[in-house]
C-alpha cells in the first residue's frame, strides 16, 4: 500500500530539488529520489517507472535553460539522439521484464569505473580547453558509447548522467558545460521513450511522480545558472565526488 500524506509529499519536493541539481551537474540523483518513492511502500520497480517523471520534466527544464544560454550543440543533436534513442528502447524493455536484483550491480559497476576514469584519466571527462570536438558520424567508438549509455539509462536511470558525460566528454570531446547540456537533451528523449514503455505497463504512479517533478524542475533551473558560473575543474571534482556518493548510496541500498 503506497502511504501518501503531506509530510512525504513535502519529502518528494525536496529530496526532488536535491537530485534535479545533482542530475543537471552530473548525475546521480536517482539514487535520492528512488528511495524517496520506496520509502512510501513502492517495490523497486513502480519507483524506478516513477521516478522517470521527474527526470522527464528535470530534463525538460534543463535542456531549455542551457539552450536559452547558448551552451547547447544543437548542430550534433541528431546523430547523438539516435544511438541513444535506439538504446534507451531496448533497455527500457529489458528493465520492464526483468527482475529487480539486476539493478544494484548494474549501478555499481557504472558508478565504479566512472570513478576510476575521473582518478586515473581525468582528461577523459574534463578536456582541456580549446580541445576540438568530435562528430559522432563516422565515429564507431561514439556510436557504440552512447547505444550503451541510452540502453543504461533506459534501464535503471540511477546514474546515467555519469555514463553520458562520460561518452560525450570521453568520446566526442565536448567540455563538461556543453557535455552537460547534450546529456540533458539524451535524458530527455530516451526518458521519454522509457516512460511511455512503463506508463504502458501500468507501472507509473502519477501522483508522487509529478510531486517528484515539482522539486526537479525547480533543482534543474537553479543548476544550469550554476554550471555556468563555476570553473571546468570544479565541476569535474563535483562529478567525482557525486560519483563516490553514488556509489555508496548504491552499496546502503
Amino acid at each position: 500500500m503506497i502511504d501518501y500524506t503531506p509530510g512525504y509529499a513535502l519529502l518528494l519536493v525536496v529530496t526532488g530539488l536535491i537530485a534535479g541539481i545533482i542530475n543537471t551537474l552530473a548525475g546521480g540523483g536517482s539514487n535520492l529520489t528512488i528511495p524517496g518513492l520506496m520509502v512510501m511502500g513502492m517495490p523497486p520497480e513502480i519507483a524506478n517507472a516513477t521516478n522517470r517523471v521527474g527526470v522527464f520534466l528535470q530534463s525538460l527544464v534543463g535542456s531549455a535553460g542551457f539552450k536559452k544560454y547558448q551552451r547547447l550543440d544543437t548542430s550534433e543533436l541528431g546523430p547523438i539522439l539516435l544511438p541513444t534513442l535506439v538504446g534507451g528502447v531496448i533497455g527500457a524493455c529489458a528493465a520492464a521484464f526483468s527482475p529487480s536484483w539486476i539493478l544494484k550491480p548494474l549501478l555499481l559497476g557504472a558508478m565504479a569505473t566512472m570513478a576510476l576514469i575521473i582518478l586515473v584519466s581525468p582528461a577523459m571527462v574534463a578536456p582541456p580547453e580549446g580541445t576540438p570536438t568530435r562528430s559522432v558520424r563516422g565515429n564507431a567508438a561514439a556510436w557504440l558509447t552512447l547505444f550503451l549509455a541510452g540502453f543504461y539509462g533506459g534501464f535503471v536511470q540511477a546514474g546515467v548522467g555519469f555514463i553520458l558525460i562520460a561518452a560525450l566528454a570521453g568520446s566526442l570531446r565536448y567540455d563538461l558545460v556543453r557535455s552537460n547540456a547534450m546529456k540533458m537533451v539524451c535524458t530527455l528523449a530516451f526518458t521519454g521513450v522509457a516512460l511511455a514503455i512503463f506508463i504502458w505497463q501500468g507501472q507509473v504512479l502519477w501522483l508522487p511522480g509529478l510531486t517528484l517533478a515539482l522539486g526537479s524542475m525547480a533543482g534543474a533551473g537553479i543548476a544550469v545558472k550554476m554550471a555556468l558560473n563555476v570553473s571546468q575543474n570544479a565541476l569535474k571534482w563535483f562529478v567525482f565526488i557525486m560519483t563516490v556518493c553514488a556509489s555508496a548510496a548504491a552499496i546502503w541500498l
